[in-house]
């Protein structure tokens, strides 16, 4: 695996943004409090949108937290570096990925008002990142990046 160089290039690593994480974190401990409200005595008011939160089972809280904890993780390690001719993602100053520019088809964010899922195709494959980084620098960096790609004769334009 190759490491992050410290020579000076125009390269932009994005921030961590723990929302994501942390809001499917707090589903999940909602969900298991609830379910521990309904084992003390049912109640119909434990409602969200029509449901009662007491009738889900246990474990379907306890793998959301896990889940939510997982992305938090996540989001402590992994972080994405736009260089000038590829998204990089990194660990730590270990390069995991490497995503030329040149060989996307297509990007987007999913879910403007709350952005949880960032997908991009390739020539040859489609890729889903979660959230894990500030929704805001990656659209700008993606609409930096890409439309300096898209605009060469070489870039496969959208």
């Amino acid at each position: 695996m190759e490491t992050l160089s410290s020579a000076p290039s125009a390269t932009t690593t994005l921030r961590p943004d723990y929302r994501l994480s942390l809001a499917v974190l707090f589903v999940g401990l909602g969900l298991v409090l609830a379910q521990s409200l309904w084992l003390q005595r049912p109640c119909p008011y434990v409602l969200f949108m029509g449901l009662c939160l007491g009738a889900v089972p246990l474990w379907v809280g306890l793998l959301i937290t896990l889940l939510g904890l997982f992305l938090g993780i996540q989001t402590t390690l992994i972080r994405l570096t736009f260089t000038e001719t590829e998204l990089q993602v990194c660990r730590g100053t270990t390069i995991l990925r490497q995503f030329p520019y040149g060989d996307w088809q297509i990007w987007t964010i999913f879910w403007r008002p709350v952005p949880i899922l960032f997908y991009f195709r390739e020539v040859q494959s489609i890729h889903f990142l979660p959230m894990l980084f500030s929704p805001a620098e990656l659209r700008h960096q993606l609409d930096q990046h890409y439309a300096a790609v898209a605009a060469t004769p070489t870039g496969t334009p959208e």
